[in-house]
């Protein structure tokens, strides 16, 4: 029903970019399809990633069910402490390849750069976990946890590689086989160990296992149609061997590196309660809040979902200057998310406690009033994110730091007056004061977008 609202009627507009076919292929190769039409990669979009939240939600209520909270706490510190990390070395790669309409680099650019910058992010992650304090158990988590993203920023450059010739169905499919490998995975090391640690290492192999099986041979085919000439056997030496041009891996990540210092500071305003709750309160809380708090989670990859899928057609109609058609699928996704996030506020206001109480335990029903406060933040957190998208689309990469460093100083502000005396509840009021924060602010830049000639263009 969302996909649907947003893509009315964009469904007569003709696909923009299409691959072409290798011009001397080498053996038996299938070709590669054209890219889809806007209404299935929607449509592909939201179903793999509907898909894998409810997976990944299962990951944590596998957790609750075969463990204790302490457990879910652990998986959830390991998480706090490896995003941001993971996330600032990715260096939004992903929609900087999306979004690049006129072609400015080559895969090999992006793939270089990712493996350069992933490897010194797990260097970072395993001296930190060694070096933080934490118990053995705890700190081994983490470590594991890194692992298990380092892994999936491979996926994810593959992902911004479909992603920019609109084929979102591979996309979606790989995203469909991950989810329930991974929960599978994880419960069973769970249940064998009674631990998490085996857990997350299960869930390391299972994505191995998809990117080795299904990803890589995905990019290969886009490679192979991508160079002009190139032999199918000649492919996977293309795929996996990086460009090592460094002054092109210099150029490509001063461009991205206000997107990596954004969505860093993106993961933090997701994990900077996290910390706090684990400080004052205790890995077992923790582990309450981190599982409230994932439905919230689930939401937004669903608002992810349709800004990555309609991401490279704003891009195209931002470069064509054909704003008209900008502002009709901008205003469409919002009308979307509105309506998501309302009807997740009333979901939770006459079903939250008994919805609880089925997926998690008792003791994570007694919180309702946090989840209820949850959830009404992270409607203004969706609209945020997904104008977030229809900025990066327009390529207004600097502005959007200033607004994220502000959203995180709110964030860190309230959570020191709150969260000691309110403890779940005052993390719960913090992040949905930081989300208004920054919806406002990021309305304010995609007004300037829309309406250039109200004369505050110079914002990029």
């Amino acid at each position: 029903m969302l996909s649907a609202a947003l893509i009315s009627s964009e469904t007569r507009v003709s696909t923009l970019e299409r691959t072409r076919p290798p011009t001397s292929p080498s053996g038996p190769f299938e070709p590669l399809r054209p890219a889809l039409s806007l209404r299935r990669n929607v449509s592909w979009t939201v179903a793999g990633n509907v898909a894998y939240a409810c997976f990944e939600w299962g990951m944590l209520v596998a957790l609750a069910k075969l463990g204790s909270p302490l457990l879910v706490g652990q998986f959830g510190l390991g998480l706090a402490i490896t995003a941001p990390i993971i996330m600032f070395a990715n260096l939004n790669l992903r929609m900087v390849q999306a979004t690049d309409a006129r072609g400015e680099y080559q895969f090999a650019d992006y793939w270089g750069l990712r493996l350069f910058t992933s490897l010194l992010a797990l260097a970072v992650i395993v001296a930190i976990a060694l070096a933080g304090g934490f118990s053995r158990q705890t700190a081994l988590v983490i470590m594991a946890v890194g692992l298990g993203k380092f892994i999936a920023s491979f996926q994810d450059i593959i992902y911004g590689l479909l992603q920019h010739h609109e084929r979102m169905d591979r996309m979606a499919r790989s995203m469909m086989v991950r989810g329930p490998l991974e929960l599978a995975f994880l419960a069973l090391g769970i249940y064998l160990t009674g631990g998490v640690l085996a857990g997350v290492l299960g869930l390391c192999l299972a994505r191995l296992l998809v990117l080795g099986l299904y990803d890589l041979p995905g990019a290969r085919r886009v490679v192979v149609h991508l160079e002009e000439g190139s032999r199918p056997s000649l492919a996977w030496r293309q795929i996996i061997k990086p460009s090592w041009s460094y002054p092109v891996m210099a150029r490509l990540a001063w461009l991205a590196l206000p997107l990596a210092f954004v969505v860093t500071l993106n993961s933090l305003n997701v994990n900077i309660p996290r910390y706090f709750v684990s400080h004052y309160l205790g890995e077992a809380d923790l582990g309450i809040y981190v599982a409230l708090a994932y439905v919230m989670v689930g939401g937004n990859m669903l608002v992810m979902a349709l800004g990555l899928s309609i991401s490279p057609r704003l891009s195209k109609y931002y470069a064509s200057d054909n704003m008209p058609a900008f502002r009709r699928l901008l205003v469409k996704g919002v009308a979307g998310v509105v309506a998501l996030g309302s009807g997740g506020v009333l979901l939770v206001l006459f079903i939250g406690k008994e919805f609880l109480t089925l997926c998690y335990r008792p003791e994570y029903a007694r919180q309702v009033d946090v989840f209820f406060w949850l959830m009404v933040g992270a409607v203004a957190a969706y609209l945020a994110t997904f104008l977030r998208h229809a900025i990066t689309a327009a390529r207004f990469f600097r502005v959007q730091l200033p607004s994220y460093i502000l959203y995180n100083l709110v964030l860190v502000i309230s959570c020191l007056l709150l969260v000691p005396t309110y403890g779940m509840l005052g993390a719960a009021w913090s992040t949905g004061i930081a989300a208004l924060i920054i919806l406002a602010v990021n309305g304010l830049i995609t007004a300037v977008i829309l309406f250039p000639s109200a004369g505050l263009n110079r914002l990029p």
